[in-house]
């Protein structure tokens, strides 16, 4: 067996993360937040701050503990960056990560 080198661990983690359907919804959810999300009901602006874990769950269905865990993968990945706002986590997706993963993927295969 031979040892990965960085990009292609990089490049696992992330379809590790992307390789549950609802993590791969919610990555694309966030691309456009004001059409999937109840932005008015927000506390800050989805596209600088992110979207609340509760409106991703409340969407979802699923359990907090279940979203939290998915979102925190995501992150583990590089394909969204947290922020806390009061006791509240929000959510966007990290840009520039996710074209240097599509990049590194071209160049991969």
């Amino acid at each position: 067996m031979t040892a990965r080198t960085e990009p292609q661990l990089d490049l696992i983690d992330v379809f590790k993360a992307l390789a549950n359907p609802v993590r791969l919804q919610v990555l694309s959810w966030l691309r456009e937040p004001e059409r999937h999300f109840p932005v008015a009901e927000g506390i800050a602006d989805p596209h600088e701050a992110g979207v609340c874990v509760s409106h991703i769950q409340a969407k979802t269905g699923l359990a907090q503990s279940t979203v939290s865990s998915y979102m925190a993968s995501l992150e583990r990945a590089g394909l969204v960056r947290s922020t806390r706002i009061g006791k509240w986590t929000h959510y966007r997706r990290d840009e520039e990560r996710i074209a240097a993963f599509v990049a590194l993927l071209g160049r991969a295969l």
